[in-house]
């Protein structure tokens, strides 16, 4: 299983940022090349920028429809293409296309309904945890049962903020720290995304920030082996 990250942004990413040096995207990711995970406005630019072939997606899953997570024209486009949009309910399990996927309830309470994957091709298995503070015991219990659970892209919006009320639906790089210590028997690597502008630094300042820790700091164009 082949997953690309075409961006790693929260919300109040809008474009490049002159005093970081560098853009991150509205989160969304490819899974081989096929299924698509969350529609965002900037899910076709980052195709043209890493050069990432979009014609082969058959399928598109949502975690929630807040405006940077899913974008109507992006979804006409794709469906226009051949593409269709699979709707997994939280706590239900489903084939789409070649991929065994279980949708799990997520603690973002702004966008009642939102969820988080498991993704399965059969070989390799990916948890897809973007939005959402820490994770619900449904959560806790469909990763052990899937487990081993090849990655899981986890939430990491809020940096070292401590004193910020959207830790209630979003996680803190401690927080993240934390989920992958006690998920670590069940989960063999972890990469964290969906970085907010104004609580992190430099993609280099998150990379020092997380080493030692095993966790991967995720960023525009990069591409997994699962």
């Amino acid at each position: 299983m082949t997953l690309t990250f075409l961006g790693t942004g929260a919300a109040d990413w809008n474009g490049f940022d002159p005093a970081l040096g560098f853009r991150r995207r509205f989160s969304s990711a490819l899974v081989n090349g096929d299924l698509l995970l969350d529609p965002g406005p900037d899910v076709f630019d980052a195709a043209r920028t890493f050069s990432v072939d979009l014609s082969g997606v058959r399928r598109v899953l949502v975690t929630h429809e807040h405006a940077d997570h899913f974008c109507p024209e992006t979804m006409d486009r794709l469906r226009r293409a051949g593409a269709e949009r699979a709707e997994v309910l939280p706590g239900a399990s489903a084939r789409v296309g070649p991929y065994a996927v279980t949708a799990l309830p997520a603690n973002h309470a702004t966008c009642p309904g939102a969820r988080h994957y498991l993704i399965s091709d059969g070989v390799k298995t990916l948890f897809y945890g973007l939005d959402g503070a820490w994770l619900t015991l449904d959560e806790v219990r469909g990763i052990r049962a899937a487990a081993p659970v090849d990655l899981a892209v986890l939430d990491g919006t809020l940096g070292d903020a401590a004193d910020d009320l959207r830790v209630f639906e979003h996680n803190s790089l401690p927080m993240v720290t934390a989920l992958a210590a006690a998920l670590s028997p069940f989960v063999r690597r972890f990469a964290v995304s969906h970085m907010a502008r104004t609580l992190h630094g430099t993609h280099a300042a998150l990379e020092a920030r997380l080493a030692g820790t095993g966790i991967l700091a995720a960023f525009d164009g990069l591409r997994l082996e699962v």
